[in-house]
């Protein structure tokens, strides 16, 4: 007994000196590389985030493993921490009745793996690590994933990938607009017309108007499996999903992710909005289409009501317009 406790002493003198050395050297990287000490402690920050994640991971795994849950009874959190966390092939087997096989967590994942690689490769030679570091430094967005990403980066990121995916915002408009002259009924044609009008114009719908023209979307030329392909494509990219696919896997995949968000919606609901953090309450948002890394709490909330009210109130088989709506309701938001 008296060996282990000076074993156990031992060791925690030594990790006490650790510290203290590792603490005398940040601090000398602060002063003298402040540039240098922000990458360093930005990826320390990100691994430990990293491990955190994994870690809370396998904490919902074992937990709906032992208490036998389906994904629709997680709580929202949990849910959301499964989109984006890394998780393992299968766990959102449950998600929907026709889910992606591939569902986006895993694809954020695969995402990840891809960014990596090319780090792992280039830092197996000896002394790359250097070389490593500098293109870190020089092409964080491209290299790193989000985890090591700083704060700064973070809000500059978020706005290049949103730029990118706005692009497509008004061929999505175009593209549903042309599709209504096609419909044959004259009312909900002439609604539609209206709404598209209006939102070229500059306006924003209300929600009663998404609502009236619901019918038109489940079973008419504007359900996802009749689009056009071109528009099917401008779609998938306001989702972050790649137009570079056969026309069956684009639809495929297109209402599978819709579907996976009209779920979480229902969690958030349950959860209520009030319970949201600033931070979940963006992350809410740019989810669904908008980007809301410089509005407020409030103008975040109001947007996210609006969405919840339409996602809320639509069926599975009206996951087209659910996916319109990430045009429509934030384009001139």
């Amino acid at each position: 007994l008296s060996t282990r406790a000076a074993s156990r002493a031992l060791a925690a003198a030594v990790a006490a000196a650790a510290r203290r050395v590792n603490a005398r050297y940040e601090r000398y990287l602060e002063r003298s590389f402040p540039r240098f000490y922000l990458l360093h402690s930005t990826f320390k920050t990100g691994v430990w985030a990293l491990f955190l994640e994994v870690k809370e991971i396998w904490r919902i795994k074992s937990k709906m493993s032992r208490q036998r849950l389906s994904t629709q009874q997680l709580p929202y959190r949990d849910m959301e921490r499964l989109r984006q966390g890394w998780g393992i092939l299968g766990s959102f087997g449950s998600w929907v009745s026709d889910a992606d096989p591939l569902p986006s967590f895993w694809r954020q994942f695969r995402r990840d793996v891809l960014k990596a690689i090319p780090i792992g490769i280039i830092a197996i030679p000896p002394f790359a690590n250097f070389l490593v570091i500098v293109l870190m430094y020089f092409f964080p967005r491209q290299l790193l994933i989000r985890h090591f990403w700083t704060p700064k980066q973070r809000v500059e990121f978020l706005d290049v990938y949103d730029s990118i995916r706005r692009v497509s915002y008004p061929a999505v408009v175009r593209g549903l607009a042309l599709a209504a002259r096609s419909l044959p009924e004259p009312q909900p044609r002439e609604l539609l017309q209206q709404l598209c009008a209006q939102v070229q114009g500059g306006a924003r719908p209300r929600l009663a108007q998404l609502l009236a023209v619901r019918s038109l979307f489940s079973g008419s030329l504007l359900a996802l499996n009749r689009l056009r392909v071109d528009h099917v494509r401008a779609l998938s990219q306001v989702l972050f999903l790649t137009p570079h696919l056969p026309a069956f896997f684009l639809r495929y995949r297109l209402r599978s992710h819709v579907l996976e968000i009209r779920q979480l919606d229902r969690a958030l609901l349950r959860l209520g909005l009030g319970q949201l953090s600033e931070e979940e309450l963006r992350a809410a948002c740019y989810l669904r289409g908008l980007n809301s890394t410089h509005l407020g709490r409030a103008e975040c909330r109001a947007w996210l009501e609006q969405w919840l009210g339409l996602s809320c109130e639509l069926q599975a088989s009206e996951a087209s317009l659910l996916a319109h709506s990430m045009v429509l309701l934030s384009l001139n938001y």
